[in-house]
């Protein structure tokens, strides 16, 4: 049985006040294309369809486009809400869509009802696990001590009543432990949304959703895709690409990817205004399309310079500069990746800073389980 993994489309996005819906819609184009020449038998999109709960029309009208492409190609399409997605909106019209073969994930009730494949090697089941918060399991286990996302995920596997002699795959979209972020993805609490990976153990794939990058988690059968886009200048370095991944008899499976390359690549560049002023009379220009991020190291301010190095890179999305006196300024202020930062560890810096001294350990766990209270209930 042959899938091709996808998660994280983010469809309606917007980096640096850019619409990527023009890169979105080709990016899908040039996926359909790996699909016509991979003939899998399903197409796995493991979550957060959408930037956005309330999605822009153009946005669903995309997907809706995408999904009729895979609806013609007669392939099992299974797809899950993540995180940025309305449980409600991805679930609807799933039981009419079903009987094309595009399986939409239910909002989740307690019961996940997996579907069954068939190849020469027998059965393989498919179960569906939408993002779900500790509060959401919770509702339907009242009796059970449910504390975190690792003891959630671990009850809502557990009501699957997976049988682990047979071939199962699980589409889901959470942060399994170990698993490296970049800036483009929501920071929870620290550590608090963590699920381990031994939850995994009755199946024969996970195809995560949720972070950014393609990486696997231990082993190639637990692994998340990534993004087929780059949706921050974290990720300039990354290769994107989606995974197709084969199983054969129980306990057989192989994984490789099929490199995505964009219309318009994300870039960082660095150098003085006349270094990357000159640079176009020496290079190929493609690259005057790309979205650029420029950091500038002259030590004085160039007039206008944003506006001046939009002539010649067209879609330059951040303009900074590191000279003596950038450098100067972030060693008073103790600049770091804000973006980076979990909502506890914000607070934990700005009350060190308020007070000369950091949170006790009462007034730490107390704003801990504060904060995690918050982001486990937020809507």
């Amino acid at each position: 049985m042959k899938f091709i993994h996808l998660s994280d489309l983010h469809l309606g996005r917007r980096v640096n006040e850019y619409s990527m819906l023009e890169e979105q819609e080709y990016i899908l184009k040039k996926i359909l294309e790996i699909i016509d020449a991979e003939g899998p038998d399903g197409v796995i999109i493991a979550g957060d369809v959408y930037d956005k709960a309330v999605p822009s029309a153009e946005a669903v009208s995309l997907f809706d486009d995408f999904l009729v492409a895979l609806a013609r190609r007669s392939l099992q399409v299974f797809v899950i809400a993540g995180n940025h997605d309305s449980p409600e909106r991805i679930a609807f019209g799933a039981r009419i869509m079903d009987a094309g073969g595009i399986h939409m994930s239910p909002v989740y009730n307690g019961r996940i009802e997996p579907v069954c494949m068939k190849d020469e090697f027998g059965e393989l089941y498919v179960y569906m696990l939408p993002f779900v918060k500790p509060a959401h399991v919770r509702r339907y286990h009242e009796e059970t001590e449910i504390l975190s996302y690792t003891d959630a995920i671990r009850c809502a596997v557990e009501d699957m009543h997976v049988d682990p002699e047979r071939r199962n795959v699980l589409v889901t979209h959470q942060f399994v432990t170990g698993a490296s972020r970049s800036e483009s993805e929501e920071i929870s609490v620290g550590g608090s949304d963590n699920v381990d990976a031994e939850i995994f153990a009755p199946f024969d794939y996970v195809a995560l959703g949720h972070i950014h990058s393609p990486q696997n988690c231990g082993s190639e059968r637990i692994r998340y895709c990534g993004t087929p886009l780059k949706y921050s200048f974290s990720e300039a370095k990354d290769k994107k690409s989606v995974t197709i991944v084969e199983l054969s008899e129980k306990g057989t499976i192989s994984c490789r990817t099929a490199d995505l390359i964009p219309q318009h690549d994300l870039v960082e560049l660095k150098g003085t205004y006349e270094e990357l002023t000159l640079r176009s009379k020496y290079e190929n220009t493609t690259w005057q399309e790309d979205y650029t991020h420029i950091t500038l190291t002259d030590e004085e301010d160039v007039p206008d310079a944003i506006a001046k190095l939009r002539t010649i890179y067209h879609r330059l999305m951040k303009l900074d500069y590191d000279n003596k006196r950038t450098r100067r300024n972030a060693a008073v202020t103790g600049d770091e990746a804000v973006e980076s930062k979990s909502p506890y560890e914000l607070f934990s810096d700005f009350y060190e800073l308020q007070n000369g001294q950091p949170m006790s350990g009462e007034q730490a766990a107390y704003m801990k389980a504060l904060i995690e209270k918050t982001w486990e209930e937020e809507a």
